[in-house]
């Protein structure tokens, strides 16, 4: 129970790493307000979580717009009275190069992947600052810190989600809110499965993804929802209360190369 009699918000937990993260906070205590565009897997989450012990309330939310942001946090506020955890997770992996890259993409990109990081945080600090301390854990990636080819929207945002925790840690770090970042390597998420994931980059199937990936991650396999949870949990915790501005890498050993 690392994490009872504390509040978690989980944007984007209808799917992959963020409902994994829900399943797991669950079972540590927390009460949740969990979020995602789609409300049948919200609600379907939602029940997970409660059958796990957790009060969980699911948020029907699009974290490009403001006014959803806002409605995320007031939730959290009516429900609990307070957040002790924000996991900025929601976000979109866009292929492409800076040539090929549409206008649209870029902008979707930056909405999701930044802005909504930066909108989220920005609502819950005063709370956290009025209750003396609080954790923002950020989605970041293996390419918040190293660069790969053929992903240019995607590893530009990720890589200003990198820079974003680290000022953040620095600026908050004296009023006990501390802010770190996960940085998954290739994941086995659902979107692998969903009809259009790859519109933006080359042809592969779900197998061919699976082989390859024996080939350039030196585990030799993907990381699994679980695992990244895993290590959600930790920088959410008070298990990590001297770790601040780390972007803490959990990608079968990929940068390492």
């Amino acid at each position: 129970m690392r994490l009872k009699e504390k509040t978690a918000i989980i944007t984007g937990a209808t799917s992959g790493i963020g409902k994994a993260t829900a399943l797991r906070f669950a079972e540590e205590g927390a009460s949740l307000v969990i979020t995602g565009r789609r409300a049948e897997l919200g609600k379907a989450v939602e029940a997970d979580c409660r059958q796990r012990g957790a009060h969980c309330v699911f948020v029907q939310a699009d974290h490009t717009k403001e006014s959803d942001c806002r409605k995320v946090v007031e939730t959290a506020l009516t429900e609990f009275g307070r957040v002790d955890i924000l996991f900025n997770n929601a976000g979109i992996v866009m292929k492409g190069m800076a040539d090929t890259t549409p206008e649209d993409v870029w902008n979707d990109t930056i909405a999701i992947n930044i802005t909504a990081v930066w909108r989220m945080s920005s609502l819950v600090i005063p709370q956290m600052k009025k209750q003396g301390g609080g954790v923002i854990v950020n989605n970041g990636s293996d390419w918040s810190v190293v660069a790969g080819r053929n992903a240019f929207p995607y590893v530009m945002s990720k890589g200003a989600v990198g820079m974003m925790t680290k000022a953040m840690a620095l600026d908050y770090a004296r009023e006990n809110i501390r802010v770190n970042a996960i940085c998954p390597g290739d994941t086995l998420v659902d979107r692998w499965l969903e009809k259009g994931y790859f519109e933006y980059s080359d042809p592969v199937t779900l197998g061919q993804a699976i082989q390859e990936s024996s080939a350039y991650i030196p585990m030799g396999r993907f990381g699994k929802p679980e695992e990244i949870a895993n290590a959600v949990l930790f920088l959410a915790s008070d298990e990590s209360s001297f770790v601040t501005g780390h972007l803490l890498l959990a990608d079968g050993g990929n940068t390492a190369q």
